[in-house]
Formats: structure tokens, C-alpha cells, sequence
């Protein structure tokens, strides 16, 4: 960790850190966050594509992390996301990437490949296929409780965690989203309920670990963390050609709860996929949770360098 090196660029009017390792000749590999995470969720990733001779560049979003806060919060969307990508590649000279992402970073991701193929040497998206455009069908087709729905509540969330610390919050999600089942409340409690205060940390995750993200979330806060992407699901992009041409990998731990979305496993498993990212790869490990990046370093690294190399 310590060969990373952290700086701050200016750019789309807000000051964004970035967390960055390897030689600048050599090809670059960004990394996209989700939600909990931050530019740390990177961190094996970043070392390991350094040490194969590869550029790692990792950044908080807006709002997250060491990253300046969106200037208008009811404003901020994943187009700003997308935006500040664009001009952290220019105001660091960098003409094509690969990018790789995970959970809800895969949306941005999504879209810069979609507007600036030509940037893009590769794409490498943990979890999340790429889907048809609209608003996702399992809004309406998961329960009122559904971890989602409630998020997207405005009110329900700020209630539910601020009768808690940033280290508990953050604690909580890594547990529910460590496990195979959706995260649902039933109609009388609150997310942050469903998990038992003696409940342990899943075993990859330390309190070291715990401890990175809190205090960042200190500084940081949940409020945008909620607004992208929660409160962004149903944004328009404006993009008029939805497959991706680009290479594609899409790895898929087989313990993600996200495989029990509705239709999302058959939709990965049956090919429909390949009808929105026409050059793809599947990857799967076996007994990966949703930070399969986290819990498996092992088995996720060598799969993300031999596509690097591939298509270098």
C-alpha cells in the first residue's frame, strides 16, 4: 500500500483525489467504485495490475471519500460521474484506458464506454451486465423492504442511519452484502436492523479495513452516497446506441446476492446479454460474494491481467 500514491485534480469545479500506482508509460487501468466503496475497495487490484506492468489509477467519487462534494447535492447524477472521468483522463494527458468496475460504478463505466469508444482499450465489469436502457424492472418487483426501494425513500435512509456511527453503517452493509440472500426489512424495521450488533465481519474484511472506510465516511457523509446511486437509477443518458462494441469481461462471483434480482441470472446465463456487449467474456468464482474484489484477490487478479494483457 505504501508505493500508492494519493494527489487531488481540479476539474468540473470540484477538487477529486485520486489513489495512483505504476509506471505513467505504461498502459493505464482506471478503477470505478460502487456504493460503500471508495477508491481503498481497489486496493489488491491497484498492486497486483501495477506489479504486471500496468498504470493503476483509482478515484473517489464526488461526494465520497477525499473528493470535494457535489456543489448542488439534488443535482448530482452519474452523468457527473462520467464527466469528471472524461477530465481527470485529460488533465493527466491520458488518451485511452482500460477501465474496470463494480456494482454501481459499472454504470458510469457503462456509459463513458458507450459515449467514448475510442477511449476505451477494454472493459472489465464485476457483478453487473450491462442492461438494456430504462428504469430496472426490480424495482417494482421486489418488496416494499427491499434495501433499494427504502434507499430511495427520501428521509427513510438519513432516519435509519443516523441513529448510528459511519463505522457502524459501514460495518452493516459489508455484512448484508456479504451474503447470498437480498437484502428485504420487513414492514416494521429498518435496514440497519436486519443485522445483529454481535453479527462478525466476513473474515477477508478486517477491522483495519472497517476502519479506512469510516473514517472517510466521517468526512464524507451518506447524503450523496445515497443520491448516486440510489436516487439516480432512473437517469437518462442521452446515448442512442446501447451495445457495447468495446472488449468485454464480466466476472461474476456465484454467491452474489445480486444473482437473485429478478431475471438478472438468466439474463447473464441464457446469452441476452451478448445482444448489449457484442465482443464478451464471463467469468465466474466460485463462492464470490458481491466484493468479490475483496474476498478474493487471488482468483480475481489473474483473471483481470490476462484480459489486460489480451487486449493490450
Amino acid at each position: 500500500m505504501d508505493q500508492i500514491v494519493h494527489k487531488f485534480v481540479d476539474v468540473n469545479g470540484v477538487k477529486i483525489h485520486l489513489a495512483e500506482v505504476g509506471n505513467e508509460s505504461s498502459p493505464v487501468v482506471v478503477f470505478v467504485h460502487g456504493f460503500p466503496e471508495i477508491w481503498y475497495s481497489w486496493r489488491h487490484q491497484m498492486i497486483a495490475v501495477s506489479e504486471a506492468g500496468f498504470r493503476a489509477i483509482s478515484f473517489d467519487w464526488r461526494g465520497y471519500g477525499l473528493s470535494d462534494p457535489p456543489p448542488d447535492s439534488e443535482k448530482f447524477g452519474f452523468s457527473d460521474i462520467v464527466n469528471d472521468l472524461l477530465a481527470i483522463l485529460d488533465s493527466l494527458c491520458i488518451d485511452k484506458i482500460f477501465i474496470v468496475s463494480k456494482d454501481a460504478g459499472s454504470r458510469p463505466a457503462f456509459v463513458f464506454t458507450l459515449r467514448y469508444p475510442k477511449r476505451v482499450t477494454g472493459f472489465i465489469s464485476l457483478g453487473i451486465p450491462h442492461t438494456p436502457p430504462g428504469p430496472p424492472a426490480f424495482l417494482t418487483q421486489l418488496p416494499e423492504g427491499f434495501y433499494i426501494n427504502r434507499w430511495r425513500e427520501p428521509g427513510r435512509a438519513e432516519a435509519d442511519f443516523g441513529r448510528l456511527d459511519a463505522k457502524t453503517i459501514v460495518r452493516n452493509i459489508y455484512i448484508l452484502f456479504s451474503r447470498y440472500e437480498i437484502p428485504i426489512a420487513t414492514e416494521n424495521q429498518e435496514i440497519m436492523d436486519i443485522v445483529d450488533p454481535s453479527t462478525p465481519l466476513p473474515p477477508w474484511f478486517t477491522e483495519e479495513d472497517l476502519s479506512a472506510y469510516a473514517t472517510l465516511y466521517e468526512k464524507s457523509g451518506f447524503l450523496n452516497a445515497l443520491k448516486v446511486p440510489y436516487r439516480s437509477i432512473e437517469e437518462e443518458y442521452g446515448v442512442e446506441d446501447h451495445v457495447i462494441k468495446n472488449p468485454m469481461l464480466l466476472i461474476v462471483g456465484e454467491k452474489d446476492y445480486f444473482l437473485k434480482f429478478p431475471g438478472v441470472e438468466n439474463f447473464i446465463k441464457s446469452g441476452m446479454l451478448k445482444h448489449f456487449a457484442s465482443d464478451l467474456e464471463i467469468e465466474y468464482v466460485p463462492e464470490g460474494s458481491h466484493f468479490v474484489q475483496e474476498q478474493f484477490p487471488d482468483k480475481v487478479n489473474p483473471l483481470i491481467i490476462a484480459f489486460l494483457r489480451k487486449h493490450c
